[in-house]
This record gives C-alpha cells, sequence and structure tokens, in this order.
C-alpha cells in the first residue's frame, strides 16, 4: 500500500508540475521582458558618442498569434531609457492579411525611437506569405517611414557619426548584400544590421570588421536547461541567440525577439538589447 500511495503522489506531482510549466510558458514568460544590457566596442567611433545608448528590438511580430499589446507596453517601457540610437531587426508582423498592416499601425503610434537615429530592416516574415509579397513590404516600409524609421534595404546610412548598414533579408526578395558590402568604409564606425544569421556564413563580407546585430531565432523560444533549443529557423545551429565571436574580427549578436511567433515561451525571456557605446 505504501509503495502504491508514493507511485500515486509522485504521478499527481509529476502532473501538477507539468501543468504549472505549460501555464508558465503560456501566459508568464511570453509577457515577461527583459532588458539585456551590453558593452559595444566601435572601431572609429567618434569621442562625442562615447557613452552614449543604442536599442535593439526585433521580431516584434505584430498579428494575432499574442496580444501585442505587450509589444505596446514595452514600447512605453523602452522610451524611459531615452535611448540615443535604436535599430529594429526585422519581422515587423506575423502576416495573414492587411488587418496585420492596420496593426502595426496601431503599435507604432507608440514607436520608440533614437535622439540620434533610428533605423531599422526587414525580415522574411515582412515579405508576406512565403515571403513573396513586394507589396506587403513596401506597405510595411511606408508604415515605418512614417513613424520615424529609416528602413535599409541593401542600404547604408550615416546617423550623427554612426555608419548604419542595412542588409536586406536572406530569404526575402531582394537580398543582395555584395553590393552594399562592396561599398563598405572600414574608416568610419560601422555596424551592420542583418535579420538572419545565416548570411554571417556567406563570402560577402569584403573583409568586414565589427559588429553585426541579428535578430530571427528567438532564442529557439523553447530551451530546456543546459541544453541547446531542439527548434532554430538557421542551418548553423550555433547561431542560437546572446553574442558570438566569429573570430575573424566581427562579433555577431543575436536578439531573442520582442514578440512571439507562437505564445509559448520557456527559458528565453522576450528582449530588449541595451548597448552602451564604446
Amino acid at each position: 500500500m505504501k509503495r502504491r500511495n508514493f507511485i500515486k503522489k509522485t504521478l499527481l506531482s509529476a502532473a501538477g508540475m507539468g501543468l504549472l510549466t505549460s501555464l508558465y510558458s503560456w501566459q508568464v514568460e511570453p509577457f515577461w521582458l527583459e532588458f539585456v544590457h551590453k558593452k559595444m566596442p566601435i572601431k572609429n567611433l567618434p569621442k562625442e558618442l562615447i557613452g552614449k545608448t543604442l536599442l535593439q528590438i526585433s521580431d516584434i511580430h505584430v498579428g494575432n498569434k499574442f496580444d501585442y499589446q505587450f509589444i505596446i507596453d514595452s514600447f512605453e517601457k523602452a522610451k524611459l531609457l531615452n535611448p540615443d540610437f535604436v535599430v529594429y531587426t526585422g519581422d515587423f508582423v506575423s502576416y495573414e492579411n492587411e488587418e496585420q498592416l492596420k496593426q502595426l499601425k496601431d503599435v507604432f503610434k507608440h514607436v520608440v525611437k533614437g535622439k540620434l537615429g533610428t533605423v531599422g530592416i526587414l525580415g522574411n516574415h515582412d515579405y508576406g506569405k512565403n515571403w513573396a509579397e513586394q507589396h506587403v513590404a513596401n506597405k510595411i516600409t511606408e508604415i515605418l517611414e512614417n513613424a520615424g524609421v529609416s528602413v535599409l534595404s541593401n542600404y547604408q546610412k550615416n546617423a550623427n557619426g554612426l555608419n548604419f548598414i542595412g542588409l536586406d533579408d536572406y530569404w526575402g526578395l531582394n537580398f543582395n548584400p555584395t553590393e552594399i558590402m562592396a561599398t563598405y568604409d572600414a574608416k568610419k564606425a560601422n555596424l551592420v544590421l542583418c535579420h538572419n544569421p545565416d548570411v554571417c556564413d556567406l563570402n560577402v563580407w569584403n573583409n568586414y570588421s565589427g559588429w553585426i546585430l541579428s535578430g530571427h531565432t528567438h532564442g529557439g523560444q523553447v530551451k530546456p536547461p543546459f541544453l541547446n533549443p531542439p527548434m532554430l529557423p538557421v542551418k548553423n545551429k550555433r547561431y542560437n541567440a546572446g553574442e558570438i565571436d566569429l573570430k575573424d574580427g566581427r562579433t555577431l549578436y543575436i536578439n531573442r525577439a520582442l514578440g512571439n511567433l507562437h505564445q509559448i515561451r520557456f527559458n528565453v525571456r522576450p528582449e530588449i538589447t541595451v548597448f552602451k557605446l564604446s
């Protein structure tokens, strides 16, 4: 009888823990924002930019997959940091139809902007269904530009001494990094925005040395303790999340995403990254 009671209690405890973990992964962690603070040394950085802050916001995925009021609330919290620069590294929507364009407009009424510059790039989801709808990308670009975000599609922009190089998405319709990286000037204070970190393994970088800010992976959204995430949308499974030294003068940082592709996270909290320039 004692053994039978022990087994019964063990099974009930396991079921209870499973239920609590499921509720936590569904209702708590997807909305538990973390501000991750990092130092960002940049070559040729003007003296007046030393100590300035740069916020990276990525993969907000506005749509019907989760309550995007969380994105608005997170934007309002980010504004309190009074950032000098803000970069958005793609996947602004989880596109189903034109409803997401209206939703995006509503969210970007609360846009986080930098005092010295605000730029962004598109991700694969910003190209609509099958990443193949240019008109969707055009409309999203228009919404962002009207909100004060300069969208860089294989283009570079100098913002008060910091030179942003924006690559269009690897899976999208306009991926063409070779041409823009051919114009890269190593004497500038450069920072590359590239939604999909798999691009780091392509022969397109023209000896670039510096930081690359990416998103796309969401850190896998579910990560068992002490193990790698079981699912990552990249070929190079090393590209999970966080800071990665590429051992050739490039430093990759992969943001874990602010939004959720699906409303489930475990051991991978949503993130806004706060870099201090040096």
